[in-house]
């Protein structure tokens, strides 16, 4: 089989993530090497042999692999037709340095939850200005990681336990009622409302049946209804109500209404009166 790679690698405008970088190779051996971030790592297609901590492991696709910084390790294809994976690059502070030996003991997870989890943040970090999307599900890899690591540790809110009226929620709900045009990062909210990130995450969650980033975005696709109805082209509504282009209000109105902001501008006139 000829040698084959296929290399994508970015900066996402979300903090703790350094680096996403997604990669095909058939032929590709790494050698030994250390890195000074966080390294979590999933298989799409093939495997992973790769040796951390003086011992070989291997990354079958159901598995998350988590690669402590600082730790030498090398990587290699396990199959015949290679490997496909998608990495992610995380900030040291992300993950708390104590976690290191645990990670080195069992760096690879079975966890189906944990690994969904991952390709939803992939997914969000792929697209501009779904930035609170992405670390709200940063957020919560990171608690799910930390619970792999340092079994019992739980940041968010206790289950059944519903959160009091002007509590956090309920405070996070206004801010992000105050800022739908300029959006607020996670981190911000959570300075802001003395709270944890994954709690905030959580608690929002647990209060009003939505996350964080959907009812932001709700609340943008709610003023882009009323623009489009008033005439405005779905170009200047995009950026009037607070989404990145229009390409951005085109996903995030679709999936709430179920037709284009085009197609929904389109049938703004009264329908035709019938009878008297």
């Amino acid at each position: 089989m000829p040698s084959s790679q296929e290399v994508s690698a970015w900066r996402p405008r979300v903090a703790g993530v350094v680096e996403v970088f997604h990669a095909h190779f058939t032929e590709h051996a790494y050698p030994m090497h250390v890195h000074d971030v966080w390294t979590l790592l999933i298989v799409d297609d093939g495997a992973v042999r790769y040796d951390l901590g003086r011992r070989e492991r291997g990354t079958p696709r159901d598995t998350v692999s988590l690669l402590p910084p600082q730790v030498p390790h090398n990587g290699s294809p396990a199959t015949a037709h290679g490997f496909r994976k998608r990495v992610l690059y995380l900030d040291a502070p992300l993950l708390d340095e104590t976690l290191i030996g645990p990670a080195v003991d069992d760096p690879d997870i079975t966890d189906p939850l944990l690994r969904r989890r991952v390709g939803q943040l992939h997914a969000a970090l792929a697209l501009r200005g779904d930035e609170l999307e992405a670390e709200s599900r940063l957020a919560l890899v990171g608690e799910r990681l930390r619970g792999h690591l340092r079994p019992g540790e739980r940041a968010g809110p206790r289950a059944g336990v519903r959160e009091p009226r002007g509590g956090v929620a309920h405070s996070l709900r206004e801010l992000l009622d105050e800022r739908v045009l300029d959006g607020v990062t996670l981190g911000e909210a959570a300075r802001q409302v003395h709270a944890h990130p994954t709690h905030l995450v959580r608690a929002f969650s647990s209060a009003f049946g939505i996350a964080p980033h959907q009812y932001l975005m709700a609340r943008r696709v709610e003023r882009a209804r009323r623009l489009l109805l008033d005439g405005m082209p779905p170009a200047q509504v995009a950026t009037a109500v607070g989404f990145y282009d229009q390409a951005h209000l085109n996903r995030h109105f679709k999936r709430v209404v179920g037709i284009p902001p085009g197609r929904y501008a389109g049938r703004g006139t009264a329908p035709p009166r019938h009878g008297a």
